[in-house]
């Protein structure tokens, strides 16, 4: 099974995330066990007005959310769409920064389900610009209920 194009409306579809804190703008393609998202990354964004004031940067943990929440999507196939559960952090690892990622910049967010142990899904993300790695890290997530 391969998906194309989810835009903005089917994404809120598949996870509870909303503005400001929802870092994907499209999902690309997905597959069962792949998914590639993207975001663009504007110069208003609430993180960015003090990191760093004259020179801002897309924190590195912003983009480990960005690989998260591309993840969540992902698993959204696997879970019931009708809010019982809500998809959460419960590990990253060997996060590597390789490049910084600037306002005005798309970054292609790549995930790949590599397990499934009971609720656990364990995941690699991959963050490029241009075709440039800027991030990658090992992580997973479970689902909960959110009440």
């Amino acid at each position: 099974m391969t998906t194309t194009a989810m835009n903005l409306e089917q994404i809120q579809q598949k996870i509870p995330h909303r503005k400001p804190m929802l870092l994907v703008d499209e999902v690309v393609e997905q597959t069962e066990k792949t998914i590639h998202c993207r975001k663009t990354f504007q110069s208003d964004e609430f993180f960015l007005q003090g990191h760093f004031p004259n020179y801002p940067l897309v924190p590195g943990v912003i983009l480990c959310e960005a690989c998260l929440q591309s993840g969540a999507i992902l698993l959204s196939q696997f879970t019931p769409q009708d809010g019982s559960v809500v998809p959460v952090a419960t590990r990253i690892d060997g996060a590597k920064f390789k490049r910084m990622v600037r306002p005005g910049e798309t970054v292609d967010i790549e995930i790949t389900l590599i397990d499934i142990v009971s609720t656990a899904y364990f995941m690699t993300g991959k963050v490029t610009v241009e075709g440039k790695l800027a991030a990658r890290l090992d992580f997973a997530c479970s689902v909960a209920s959110p009440g």
